[in-house]
């Protein structure tokens, strides 16, 4: 190879790359081991981490450490399903697209929609697809977005943007809510939806209602982004007369990662469902009259012609979309609800115990599900090292996302966390 390319050594191969970072030396690889001594080699790494089995873990911020079912992995983990990629016949996917439908079912049931697409590939590109969704129905370029949605989510939100010519104007905080008088000020005719989350990324409640009414009044399409596990005590965005909601399925039934894996929902009203990105399954009968099941709309460039694409998604996570349908089927609404009045009773325990330390101050009350903003007497940082070497994983410092907001915590509590975890947290703080 290096005789056809005309060089002499494989350093010449790399002459592009600068000395500064080049590694002018042999790689430190060990020799080799046998089967055992790899085993045990394996096992030693591995008992050097810490995983949430040991580690009372008090972060959320997106991820959130809920209690998985041992029906999750009994049926993910299934070959027919683990293995499977994507069901381009449908008369040998059949299991496979009964589970997607399940799927859009109990996202429309859980957003009060009236559609649902086949999964995402995570909240935040949902939420980004859904802003470039409005702007192929209103054919209007900007983009409102409420500061106190995920500064991850809105990141992704600028670079659809860059990409497709868009805009977007973000919406000042009053306190840790969306300042609703500056999004009144700020809509115009230019204006093809306002983005906010529910509960917000501070864990708090915005007022859903007044800002619908603003988004419509103006023209613009109303897009919510949502906590599934809140929905079993809060109303669902289809009541409050969302067009689109969208939100990130890691919480039903997928164990926390570094970056994943996730699953974004998406939900719309019907009227909207020819714009949908990825694709969506029906149900249908064969020419014997038997119920059977295929890919109804399927609006991505493998299936249609390049100028008529909603988007360029193609997988459509659908092992992780089976794990929140497992998850919901076990659960079903009763058991939703507990969960999401589990979290809701101990984070406000433990917003009570840690607003009581000298200090310390919780923000805005009372008004949030499983996640709370704590005012901290010293930085966040030392507070969450502290902690760590006490078992415990801190919250989020609001402070690397929000410079008003140093010496913040962002702390979440789901139903996982007992009361002697909290009283442990509370009392780390104390000292």
């Amino acid at each position: 190879m290096l005789e056809s390319l005309g060089l002499s050594s494989v350093s010449d191969l790399f002459a592009s790359v600068p000395d500064a970072v080049r590694l002018d030396r042999d790689l430190d690889i060990p020799g080799p081991l046998s089967e055992s001594e790899l085993r045990r080699h394996a096992l030693d790494i591995i008992s050097r981490d810490h995983d949430l089995q040991a580690y009372a873990c008090f972060l959320g911020a997106g991820i959130y450490d809920h209690f998985i079912p041992a029906t999750v992995p009994a049926i993910t983990g299934r070959s027919e399903f683990y293995t499977s990629y994507t069901p381009y016949q449908p008369e040998m996917s059949q299991g496979n697209l009964q589970a997607i439908l399940e799927f859009q079912t109990m996202v429309c049931r859980l957003t009060g929609m009236e559609v649902a697409n086949a999964s995402m590939y995570d909240g935040a590109s949902a939420l980004a697809e859904a802003a470039l969704m409005s702007s192929r129905i209103t054919g209007r370029s900007k983009w409102m977005v409420s500061r106190a949605v995920h500064p991850s989510h809105r990141e992704t939100m600028r670079t659809y943007a860059w990409g497709s010519g868009s805009t977007i104007e973000e919406v000042a905080l009053s306190g840790i809510l969306t300042d609703i008088d500056a999004l009144e000020s700020w809509m115009n005719a230019d204006v093809s939806c306002v983005v906010v989350q529910q509960p917000n990324f501070f864990g708090t409640l915005e007022d859903l209602a007044h800002i619908e009414t603003i988004a419509h009044e103006h023209g613009a399409m109303f897009i919510v982004s949502f906590d599934p596990i809140s929905l079993g005590i809060l109303k669902p965005p289809g009541d409050y007369n969302a067009d689109i909601c969208v939100g990130e399925g890691q919480s039903l039934g997928i164990a926390p990662g570094f970056g994943g894996p996730l699953v974004g929902l998406m939900a719309c009203k019907k009227e909207y469902v020819r714009q949908m990105p990825g694709r969506l399954v029906g149900a249908t009968v064969d020419a014997e009259g038997r119920r059977s099941y295929t890919l109804t709309l399927q609006t991505r460039e493998q299936h249609i012609r390049r100028e008529r694409a909603t988007s360029n998604i193609c997988t459509n996570q659908a092992l992780n979309a089976l794990a929140a349908t497992v998850y919901m089927a076990t659960l079903g609404s009763g058991g939703l609800r507990h969960v999401a009045q589990l979290c809701f009773q101990k984070s406000h325990y433990a917003a009570e115990r840690t607003a009581a330390l000298d200090g310390f101050g919780v923000l805005f009350g009372d008004q949030f599900v499983k996640e709370f903003v704590l005012r901290c007497n010293r930085p966040v940082s030392d507070i969450n090292a502290r902690l760590l070497g006490e078992g415990i994983i801190g919250g989020l410092d609001l402070g690397r996302f929000y410079p008003e907001f140093a010496d913040h915590v962002l702390l979440c509590v789901t139903e996982k966390r007992t009361r002697q975890e909290i009283d442990a947290l509370v009392e780390c703080f104390a000292s």
